[in-house]
């Protein structure tokens, strides 16, 4: 099955009409979906499929037991309305490439592994990269079995209602140990390789980044009697911390976000009592990254007290800055370098965004390939990437493989 017919089928799983983005949650109807696609690609070429104790989908080629494998994938579950290609892209050309090893008659001399990893986004119950986080023990079973969606489903009984036993989650040292390397293709998120006309890189490292829940507590009233002065208005200091957000950002060089909002009682006629908003921040380096936040914290602390609101900030999440295994970053971009007698090599790149091999590069050895996104758009129906790069992704990855599975 080539790339093109296997985006083709997966392309329609969990899209919305409305916005023609995709609402692939974790542990749904439309990620059960997802997951049975992953089962019939791997059952239709033979591999051995497992489901790991976490939900994580592996399609086996050889003996995982013979150990020192070589793995490949990313995940299929989305952001809200979220695009096409961010998870789908890494486990599409994951299988592609292992096509194309066959084709070219490659001798493996390692296992190679296809993984699908669950609830990556952490759309639904708020936590990103939970398969990813529980096999490698950043995530208690207790933990995780307090996480809820918004309609006060817990992620046990989501999983159970999913056919998957949630008294069985939890660290896969076993299983990690097998692993040689782990490489995850995926669609860039932002305009590097677009600016630099390549249609493939090579990541560097993933910044340090997380959430941090900001909950202003006022006092409920009527909209329409309540004199200004007399108003415990928790609006007020959000907006305000949302436009510290952006200063401090800037100033820093970093990134960050206010881009979920919770109101109670969310009338329009009525003053709210609480207004809670999420906040993703990131930067290049830890220092940068602390300096952001406390320069928010600051502000929404000084305008809660001008208001006479009160404040609680609880971080949710938080991954430290992520370097990827240097000798195996080396050994892609070694494959992948071009006319080196010029000077030209494949680029080497930092990002923002987080992802299961960030997770994992603490317990395995990871790297990371970028496909070039014309836009620089992400998390968004707008996220694109051209067929013919998706191809080369596809060439750039089985060279990869093959460079790891001959050695």
């Amino acid at each position: 099955m080539t790339f093109h017919s296997m985006w083709a089928e997966l392309l329609p799983i969990g899209r919305s009409s409305a916005s023609g983005g995709y609402r692939r949650f974790a542990w749904t109807a439309a990620d059960s979906e997802c997951r049975a696609w992953f089962e019939e690609q791997a059952r239709g070429r033979g591999l051995a499929l497992e489901v790991d104790r976490n939900g994580n989908q592996w399609a086996w080629l050889g003996d995982p037991a013979a150990g020192d494998a070589v793995v490949t994938g990313s995940h299929l579950d989305s952001v809200p309305d979220g695009g096409a290609f961010d998870g789908p892209l890494g486990v599409v050309s994951s299988f592609a490439a292992l096509d194309e090893l066959r084709a070219r008659g490659v001798e493996f001399r390692r296992p190679v592994a296809v993984v699908n990893f669950g609830d990556e986004e952490g759309a639904r119950f708020g936590l990103a990269c939970v398969g990813s986080r529980l096999a490698a023990g950043q995530l208690t079973r207790e933990q995780a079995h307090r996480l809820t969606d918004g309609d006060g489903v817990t992620l046990a009984q989501a999983m159970e209602a999913a056919g998957h036993d949630p008294d069985a989650i939890g660290p896969d040292p076993e299983r990690l140990g097998r692993i040689g390397a782990f490489v995850e293709l995926h669609i860039e998120q932002g305009r590097a390789l677009d600016l630099s006309g390549d249609p493939v890189g090579v990541a560097s490292a993933i910044w340090p980044h997380g959430r941090w829940r900001f909950d202003f507590r006022g006092e409920a009233n009527h909209a329409g009697t309540t004199r200004l002065v007399d108003r415990r208005d928790p609006m007020l200091p959000y907006a305000e911390t949302v436009l510290a957000a952006r200063r401090e950002a800037a100033l820093a060089g970093a990134v960050a976000t206010f881009g979920k909002i919770a109101v109670e009682p969310n009338g329009v006629n009525a003053i709210p009592s609480l207004v809670r908003g999420w906040l993703d921040s990131r930067a290049a380096d830890q220092e940068s990254l602390d300096t952001v936040l406390s320069g928010i914290e600051k502000a929404a602390r000084e305008h809660a007290e001008a208001h006479g609101v009160d404040l609680d900030v609880v971080r949710e999440s938080f991954t430290p800055v992520v370097e990827f295994d240097h000798v195996l970053r080396d050994e892609l971009a070694r494959i992948l370098g071009r006319e080196q007698e010029r000077g030209l090599t494949v680029p080497v790149l930092g990002t923002g965004a987080g992802h299961d091999a960030g997770i994992l590069s603490g317990s395995v050895p990871t790297a990371m390939l970028f496909v070039r996104n014309p836009t620089g758009v992400s998390h968004s129906p707008a996220e694109d990437a051209a067929e013919e790069d998706c191809v080369a992704g596809v060439t750039a990855l089985a060279d990869v493989l093959e460079g790891l599975v001959c050695r």
